[in-house]
């Protein structure tokens, strides 16, 4: 197993009013993981698409760079809906034509059937209406071992499971050309499978206090920009 060091700068500064307890709450599973327990770093990546360019690409080799085509066809999207194990960097993954609070409990489900019955599930997801939908707190509410944490309002680079995308993406989706939506999947199906056979783990090691200076600064320099921009108006 590997494992990588990640920190993501923050893109956007949060306007949650619960943004630190909410901070707080995900940052803890990270650095004091509870015993007996999944941490779980969920979400969904939409719109997967199956792009077909329209000349095959040229490796990469001596004299020159790798290429691929700007142009291609579109066949289609899916959601793909990942659940990146904190501990082990192992992936519960399903792919679905759709991602609303249907598909999301579905997964939940999957979850349920696929950990440990003797263990708690702590999952981490960002505040999406579909993961607080109604059926969804109805479903949570009979499967007690679920424990769910969600991310500050604009704040997803707090959960790891966005790093596994962007390698995804990367490694995958963006450099590969697919003639149907059923081939995209193949191709993410295979790569998930030798993901989870040599798992690549994320590690949490920032700390909290200092990411909190870090934008308690960025929040000085916005609000100094603006108090500037009005003067001038």
């Amino acid at each position: 197993m590997t494992s990588s060091r990640i920190w993501c700068e923050p893109s956007k500064i949060s306007n949650d009013p619960q943004f630190e307890e909410k901070f707080w709450d995900v940052i803890g599973l990270y650095l004091q993981p509870p015993d007996e327990a999944l941490v779980l770093c969920c979400d969904e990546k939409s719109q997967c698409q199956a792009l077909e360019r329209t000349q095959p690409g040229l490796p990469l080799g001596i004299g020159h760079i790798r290429t691929k085509t700007h142009d291609y066809k579109r066949h289609g999207t899916i959601t793909l809906f990942a659940a990146l194990n904190y501990l082990e960097g192992k992936l519960i993954t399903r792919t679905e034509p759709n991602h609303t609070h249907v598909e999301w409990l579905r997964f939940l489900k999957q979850i349920d059937r696929e950990a440990p019955k003797t263990l708690a599930i702590h999952v981490i997801a960002d505040n999406y209406a579909t993961h607080k939908h109604a059926k969804v707190k109805a479903w949570l509410k009979k499967h007690p071992r679920f424990h769910m944490h969600f991310t500050p309002t604009g704040s997803s680079w707090m959960n790891l499971v966005e790093r596994f995308f962007a390698d995804l993406t990367g490694d995958c989706i963006r450099e590969g050309s697919f003639k149907s939506v059923a081939e995209l999947i193949d191709a993410i199906e295979e790569y998930l499978a030798d993901r989870n056979a040599n798992p690549k783990r994320y590690v949490w090691r920032a700390k909290g206090e200092e990411i909190l200076k870090k934008i308690a600064k960025a929040k000085e320099a916005l609000l100094a920009q603006l108090q500037q921009a009005n003067s001038i108006t």
